[in-house]
């Protein structure tokens, strides 16, 4: 370390001590000043900030002003999206362009209409002449989702006509459905470049196969032998359509509106609500889980045994043991109180894969842990049971573990299937919305007066 860099470690580390004091404050300030904090309510719901056509999240009712707790449902454009499962599934057919075709273009599709989007998806997947080469390779990142991003950004500079235009929708929908069918070429390409520089491994691109669904195109290009099952493809398309949405009012669809809201362009929105989603309060979460899971198949001797369990479970929420945060990960949901649809319609499917896997043990630990985690956050709380059920996170973590997909590409395999909502999101906003989204922030500092250089 040079003299220099020690004055300025010593500078920020005397700053850091001072500033500590200001940036905590105290949580009375919130309750004196009637401030809805995160923008939630007191009983924990969100505030209403705006309406919307696209997304719904049901997971509890009023009645006579209180929370009633119900089963979970989620809606794409006014349909469950359980029919919507339902209704592919049953015809052994993909259903992630249908979803997306749903939520971008605001209707479900008929058999010509998907046809020609699907053949479309297959024209916009390839990226710009020499993108790769002069955006993703130069630059690689350790982490994809920070690399997406930055791709995602770089495209303003290969579009002859990247500003938001009012007059133009067909324009801004043409933006949109580039964005969503070139996601999973910028992620192969990122992981690659990161395997290659960062791992010591070979430099493998794969081009986008025609003819392939969104899923099975992001299997072969992400696998080094491109190989993958009917029924692995079958599971992650489900993964990636039960992540395609979930309402305006989750953080990373909110920073999609509150960019757009200025009138910036599509690239800088939906680059924001990735950063949203690379945290790990938001679509990091399924990382967590598998690193929660880890520590609990590594300290638990009998997997079976439901005290072992919960006795861990109570060390973790007491800080005890996993990472030490005293969380219990994929357990919790802002709005889903008995039931997130999300994660039974994954935990369903993800069974048969466990034990054709042979997962069982590891699917049945999880299991386990979403039947316990209540009753020791109940515990935590002084009362028999917490009113939570297990979310989307729990089971798909697991799931993308049982498809060999490599830890890192998690959360970015979860930006590449949000892609849809966020551009419908980013559609609704730019022609619905009208004003920029603004809130106020209550100031509280003291009147301190300004004093001289010279008298500091």
């Amino acid at each position: 370390m040079t003299a220099e860099q020690s004055v300025y470690n010593d500078f920020i580390h005397k700053r850091a001590d001072a500033l500590y004091g200001q940036i905590i404050i105290d949580k009375s300030h919130f309750i004196q000043n009637d401030v809805k904090r995160g923008l939630r309510n007191a009983d924990g719901t969100g505030v209403m900030a705006g309406v919307t056509n696209i997304g719904s999240t049901q997971g509890y009712y009023l009645r006579d002003g209180e929370k009633t707790a119900m089963e979970g449902e989620l809606y794409y454009r006014g349909i469950n999206v359980a029919d919507i499962v339902d209704g592919f599934l049953k015809d052994e057919r993909p259903g992630f362009e249908e979803t997306a075709y749903l939520l971008i273009l605001g209707k479900l599709p008929n058999k010509p209409e998907l046809e020609t989007f699907r053949l479309m998806l297959e024209d916009f997947r390839e990226l710009p002449k020499g993108f790769t080469e002069n955006m993703i390779l130069p630059a690689p990142s350790v982490n994809i989702m920070n690399k997406m991003s930055r791709s995602i950004l770089a495209l303003y500079s290969y579009d002859d006509e990247p500003e938001w235009d009012e007059r133009h929708l067909e324009r801004e929908m043409t933006k949109a459905l580039r964005l969503l069918a070139s996601c999973p070429i910028i992620v192969a390409h990122a992981y690659a470049a990161k395997r290659h520089y960062f791992d010591g491994e070979g430099l493998y691109l794969h081009r986008s196969q025609p003819g392939y669904s969104m899923a099975e195109n992001f299997l072969h290009s992400v696998r080094r032998d491109n190989c993958f099952t009917e029924e692995e493809a079958r599971l992650l398309d489900l993964c990636m359509v039960l992540h395609a949405e979930h309402g305006g009012g989750n953080n990373s669809a909110f920073a999609c509106r509150v960019l757009t809201s200025s009138g910036t362009d599509i690239y800088s929105s939906i680059s924001a609500a990735m950063g949203s989603l690379k945290g790990p309060r938001h679509g990091g979460a399924n990382e967590k889980v598998i690193e929660m899971f880890s520590y609990i198949k590594k300290d638990v001797g009998d997997w079976k045994d439901e005290d072992e369990v919960s006795s861990y479970l109570d060390k973790i929420l007491k800080g005890e043991a996993a990472s030490g945060d005293g969380l219990i990960y994929g357990m919790g949901h802002a709005v889903y109180t008995i039931s997130d649809p999300r994660a039974i319609m994954l935990k369903d499917l993800a069974r048969s894969l466990a034990v054709k896997k042979d997962m069982l043990g590891e699917f049945e630990l999880l299991e386990t842990v979403e039947k316990l985690a209540p009753y020791a956050l109940g515990r935590a709380k002084g009362r028999r049971k917490a009113e939570i059920c297990a979310n989307v996170d729990m089971y798909s973590g697991l799931v993308y573990e049982m498809l060999g997909i490599p830890q890192e590409l998690y959360t970015p395999l979860f930006a590449v299937a949000r892609m849809a909502g966020w551009c419908a999101h980013r559609l609704e906003e730019a022609w619905g919305g009208g004003k920029i989204i603004r809130p106020a922030y209550k100031a509280i500092a003291l009147d301190e007066g300004y004093v001289p250089l010279a008298d500091r």
